[in-house]
């Protein structure tokens, strides 16, 4: 399942993050032969020039090209160039998948460990999901969270007609502000040793800060900008997309099969994004098509101050919006006819929404996030299993309330019932948002999304 590329480049700085974002050197040279297929990658930074800047991908020809920039995305072409862009094009034409997806393992006290796929958008809490630390009382109980990638899925089926999951990267190039041991402690751990920072500040003892670390920024330290900081200034720090790379082995959570080239198989596939209101906290899909329409309606809420978007719901389907290698419309289909091909259809993952970004009238959190999510992870991995039983709506199945074990979430009982409320009104305004949305993809949409979106709009009404 491995895809081989060669990278050409002038930057120090891309030849380091790659010797620990990917499987590099001879064995890579003596698995290729000679006449193997590889892709071809050139990197130049040029003169670093916005308007000279240009990011071109080839896929007939399995070639990028990058000139004029030195971030990570546009430069590390294994990643989303390689990763997402030309390997979207590839699995389309040999029927698998690659996708902007976390891969991580939930194992129940019993010992079994059930693996979810999920996608979302940026600023959504993928890494913290993928990286999650359960809270002491689910601890105690006997859980624990596997991680076997933060970013990237490739996925085909195996022998037993499942769908499994690899990671095809080596390590994490995660976003560094707001990471913390309160947030994030197993990112915080990776990054330990060995490991690259980007745009930080550099403090006066030579450590690393960045906004959200969780101790005070020492005097003295330099900005990412190479000035003293000062707080008075309003500057960061660290810019805001200030990264670090570090090697997925040095995780205490990895998963013992993240490099085991047959993957993990996958028994849930989720989607979400960052919606205040409307969408509850999480709903399964009827079908293996609702669940595409699901992924193809994935979108953030965005304010008017948010730089160069209008306010409104942002669609980015399937997280996939930046980084599908051909038409969206024929991505979808792509979707479709995997559900359709699938060799054992029984075991195809379920497909679910979740969001755990939803407020109250006040724009209070009604959810409390981070570890707490397994709380919702576990009713996933029961409805998989056939465990427990969901509610019909008009847009899936929800909880039933005493299903979502809040034990130790006392003050969060009474916001359930609103997390898991499916307002009408709300819905059918949303419905407006989704054909605007479906009507930029003409007659490449495919029918059956057509029809999963009919029959929304019927149970609406």
């Amino acid at each position: 399942f491995s895809k081989i590329g060669i990278e050409l480049t002038d930057s120090i700085y891309v030849v380091l993050n790659l010797l620990i974002m990917v499987r590099v050197g001879k064995d890579v040279l003596e698995e290729l032969g000679f006449g193997g297929e590889f892709t071809r990658c050139l990197h130049s930074k040029a003169d670093l020039k916005v308007d000279h800047r240009l990011i071109l991908h080839f896929p007939e020809d399995n070639t990028i090209w990058s000139v004029g920039s030195g971030y990570g995305g546009n430069v590390l072409l294994n990643k989303k160039c390689l990763g997402l862009r030309l390997a979207s094009y590839m699995a389309h034409k040999e029927n698998w998948l690659a996708e902007h997806m976390l891969i991580v393992g939930i194992e129940e006290p019993n010992g079994r460990i059930d693996y979810v796929a999920a996608a979302f958008p940026s600023s959504c809490g993928k890494t913290n999901l993928a990286m999650l630390v359960p809270p002491e009382r689910l601890k105690a109980k006997g859980y624990r969270i596997w991680t076997v990638g933060d970013d990237i899925a490739w996925m085909k089926f195996g022998k037993d007609g499942r769908l499994y999951a690899i990671n095809p990267e080596y390590g994490f190039f995660g976003v560094a502000p707001m990471t913390s041991m309160d947030t994030n402690p197993n990112a915080m751990l990776s990054m330990t040793k060995n490991s690259i920072f980007t745009n930080v500040g550099l403090t006066p003892d030579r450590d690393v800060w960045w906004e959200g670390i969780g101790t005070p920024c020492p005097e003295g330290t330099i900005t990412w900008k190479n000035k003293v900081f000062d707080p008075a200034a309003g500057e960061p720090a660290a810019h805001p997309n200030a990264r670090f790379t570090a090697p997925a082995r040095q995780c205490p959570a990895l998963d013992p099969a993240w490099d085991d080239p047959a993957g993990v198989p996958i028994s849930a596939i989720l989607f979400g994004g960052r919606r205040p209101s409307t969408v509850p906290l999480v709903f399964q899909s009827f079908n293996w098509n609702h669940g595409v329409f699901l992924g193809s309606i994935v979108g953030s809420e965005v304010t008017a101050a948010t730089i160069g978007l209008k306010a409104g719901v942002r669609r980015d389907p399937f997280a996939m919006w930046p980084f599908c290698g051909y038409h969206m419309g024929d991505y979808f289909r792509h979707w479709i006819q995997i559900g359709e091909n699938a060799p054992v259809k029984e075991v195809l993952p379920k497909i679910f929404n979740v969001n755990w970004f939803r407020k109250d009238e006040n724009g209070k959190w009604l959810w409390p996030g981070y570890g707490d999510n397994i709380r919702v992870l576990e009713w996933i991995f029961d409805r998989c299993n056939n465990n427990v039983g969901g509610v019909e709506t008009p847009i899936g199945l929800v909880p039933r309330k005493e299903d979502i074990d809040l034990r130790g979430l006392e003050d969060v009982k009474e916001n359930l019932e609103e997390l898991l409320r499916v307002d009408r009104e709300k819905w059918l305004d949303e419905c407006g948002l989704i054909a605007d949305h479906y009507a930029k993809f003409g007659d490449k949409l495919p029918g059956e999304l057509t029809a999963e979106f009919e029959k929304l709009k019927l149970r609406l009404q």
